[in-house]
């Protein structure tokens, strides 16, 4: 696994999400009441960029089609049709920088 910089935890806001592109993958980070989650950042219903949607709470809306997934596992809440799970990924944070495994 490769250790990959995210930015600082200063710069991500509760409530607030960014992303990265690590390892040819594309990751959403996103702060839940002070803690950093991390899953796929691209719907795999038609490739919206999930980053570009809503996060309330922990729930993620796909700003194209409207799925709605669980933030902190990647897993789907909501859509008419079974789409697989984003994965998750694991996040550190040391010194105040935010780090998400790959």
């Amino acid at each position: 696994m490769a250790k990959v910089l995210v930015g600082k935890a200063s710069e991500i806001g509760e409530g607030k999400m960014t992303h990265v592109t690590a390892g040819g993958k594309e990751i959403l980070v996103a702060n839940i009441g002070g803690n950093y989650y991390a899953t796929g950042n691209i719907c795999n219903h038609a490739g919206a960029e999930l980053h570009e949607g809503e996060l309330n709470g922990k729930e993620l809306t796909c700003p194209w089609h409207g799925a709605k997934w669980d933030v902190t596992t990647g897993s789907m809440i909501w859509f008419p049709q079974k789409l697989k799970d984003l994965g998750k990924y694991k996040v550190t944070v040391e010194n105040g920088t935010v780090y998400v495994e790959v």
